[in-house]
Parts: C-alpha cells; sequence; structure tokens
C-alpha cells in the first residue's frame, strides 16, 4: 500500500479517535496504537511511531483545517469544533474510482454466505455508485431521494465493543432502561452486536445476574474496557438465540403458534416481506388469507402487528389477540 493511502487510512483513524464521545481525548500514544491496529493488527509500535501521528495530526491540521486541539487538563487531544469531521471532505477522483472498484467487487459475493445479511446495504451503495459517472454529483440529490436514516446512538462504541469480543473482556457501563431514570452500574462480558431498525444492541452475558442480557447502546453511558478477562464458556448460540425472535427480544419463554388473518393487499406485502421465516400460508380466502408462524410473544411482535392497522386480524393465542385487542381499544377511546 502507498504511503499516500496509508496517511490516509491514519487519517480516518485519528478522526475516528477523536469523535468517540465514549473514550474522549485520546493521548498521543492511544492515536499511535489504534492507527497501528487498524492497519497492521498489532500496537507494539514497530510498524507506527509518535512522530507519524505528530504528522499527520499537523496535515490535517493544514490539508483539511481540522480543529485539533490539545487538553493540558485532561492530557489528550480533541476537535474544538464537535461537528467537525474528514468523512465530510469531498473525495477525490480517486477516491471515486476506488469506490466504484471496491463496490464492484462487493457485488460480486453479496449472495455468498455472510454477505447476504448486507445484501440491501450493498445494493445501495452499488446504485449510489453507478447511477452516474460522479456520486457525488449534485443532480443525482435532486432527481434521486436515497432512504436515510439519523447516525444511531451509541454506534461509537461499536469498535470498543467488538474488541471486547474478541479478546473476551469485561467491560461495566451505566444503563439506564426506558422504564427508568435512573442508571445502574453494569458488569458483562460482551457476545454479539445485533443491529435492528437503525439500532444497535448489545448482546451480553451479565456477571451478576449469570445469564444472557441485551442492552440498547443508545443507552448505555460511560463504556469502560476493563483487564478482566472471562474464559469460562457460555452457553450463547446466536443463531439459536434469535430463532424464534421478531426483532431483539429473546427470553426464556418457549415460542407460540401465530395464527392470523390478512386481506389481499397486506398479503402481498407480508409474502414479499415474510414477518418470520417460519411464516406460511395456511388458508387463501375470498377477502382474507390466514397465515401462521411459530414466534416469541413480544413487543416488537405487538408493534409490527399493529402496524397493518385493520387490514389485519389475530386469531390464535387467545392472549395475544385480547391483549391486541385491549390496545386498540384504548386506541379508539383515544381518538373518540
Amino acid at each position: 500500500m502507498s504511503k499516500i493511502k496509508n496517511a490516509q487510512l491514519r487519517y480516518r483513524v485519528i478522526d475516528r479517535c477523536l469523535r468517540n464521545s465514549a473514550r474522549q481525548y485520546p493521548s498521543k500514544e492511544d492515536l499511535r496504537k489504534a492507527c497501528e491496529e487498524a492497519l497492521y493488527g498489532s500496537t507494539g509500535g514497530s510498524d507506527i511511531c509518535d512522530s507519524t501521528v505528530e504528522k499527520d495530526m499537523f496535515a490535517m491540521r493544514e490539508e483539511f483545517d481540522a480543529p485539533i486541539k490539545y487538553s493540558k487538563i485532561h492530557k489528550g487531544y480533541y476537535y474544538d469544533d464537535p461537528d467537525y469531521s474528514v468523512d465530510k471532505i469531498p473525495l477525490s477522483e480517486d477516491d471515486i474510482d476506488a469506490i466504484r472498484f471496491a463496490t464492484k467487487t462487493l457485488m460480486q459475493f453479496k449472495d455468498m454466505g455472510i454477505f447476504k445479511n448486507f445484501g440491501y446495504a450493498i445494493n445501495k451503495i452499488f446504485d449510489r455508485v453507478h447511477i452516474t459517472n460522479n456520486p457525488l454529483d449534485s443532480v443525482v440529490e435532486k432527481f434521486v431521494q436515497f432512504e436515510t436514516f439519523a447516525e444511531a446512538q451509541g454506534s461509537e462504541m461499536l469498535p470498543d465493543l467488538l474488541k471486547a469480543i474478541k479478546d473476551k473482556r469485561v467491560v461495566t457501563f451505566d444503563y439506564a432502561a426506558y422504564t427508568s431514570e435512573k442508571g445502574k452500574i453494569r458488569k458483562v462480558l460482551p457476545l454479539l452486536l445485533k443491529e435492528y431498525r437503525n439500532r444497535w444492541y448489545l448482546i451480553s452475558f451479565s456477571l451478576e445476574k449469570g445469564k444472557v442480557i441485551t442492552f440498547g447502546l443508545d443507552r448505555i453511558k460511560d463504556l469502560v474496557l476493563t483487564k478482566e478477562h472471562y474464559y469460562k464458556p457460555v452457553a450463547f448460540d446466536p443463531d439459536n438465540y434469535f430463532k424464534h425472535s421478531i426483532g431483539i427480544t429473546s427470553n426464556e419463554t418457549e415460542p407460540e403458534e401465530i395464527q392470523f388473518k390478512i386481506d389481499k393487499v397486506g398479503a402481498k406485502y407480508i409474502d414479499s416481506q415474510p414477518l418470520h421465516t417460519s411464516q406460511r400460508l395456511v388458508k387463501e380466502g375470498t377477502n382474507r388469507n390466514t397465515y401462521e408462524m411459530k414466534v416469541l410473544i413480544s413487543e416488537e411482535l405487538k408493534r409490527t402487528i399493529l402496524s397493518y392497522g385493520a387490514q389485519i386480524e389475530v386469531i390464535k393465542p387467545k392472549t395475544l389477540r385480547s391483549e391486541i385487542q385491549a390496545i386498540v381499544l384504548t386506541m379508539n377511546e383515544q381518538y373518540c
């Protein structure tokens, strides 16, 4: 890899470190280790030295007007402008060519193995790059609208949590559920990172409760990677853990057979995008089709059912039908 490309990659790594709210004010040594690990997979100092990081930060200030400052109080570096990011700098023609080459490569593998999970994202990248000779062309924004999402809160913690998963490192953090305003310190072993509807979740083994628990990254504060390792085997299989789930919920209860009827228009939607892999057509009627699936009853399931409004009717189990009925009656009272 050329020295120029190496430098550009280091700029991105330094930028990511300076914008990481979970680990603020990184020292020069922190930045050096992050760059060396990202480029060479090690942190010993044989590939990148402190002077290289100093030159990189100087170049970022000079070439990209990066507002890098040093805090004597915290003994680390930070951005004077919290909204600044190297990612907002326009791409060069070489960068555009590199992206176009990368997308063509990705398209070759999008239907294979793990890449199937990212097929939709790969298609979006491919469409953006190939819809015009220049993906930065303002005409694209004028005549084509791509689906956009707000940046998921807590996503800056993903690199640290991934490192903890790989190294079997115990982490601590302050966590407050939506139902409680008061936070509580948690000590867990991270097992899996899972995204659902543009939110990131941490599935972990609680050392306090001795069981697997899920936490939303948007509610995690003051994340700390401890020096403690946990090598005892944990009974956790991500495929089986979410086998009967719709969304992020998975618990110790058994999945249930859900039967529902949906009108012809709604049926076309769920045929093209099934609510769950176990979904199957039981009966095709004149006005409505009947479906069954075996899933856990969860808040995500209820919200999914309610999103179809009057198009859908839960037949069984009776407990779920009663819960949906109660919600609908409450909604009706609110609109009367």
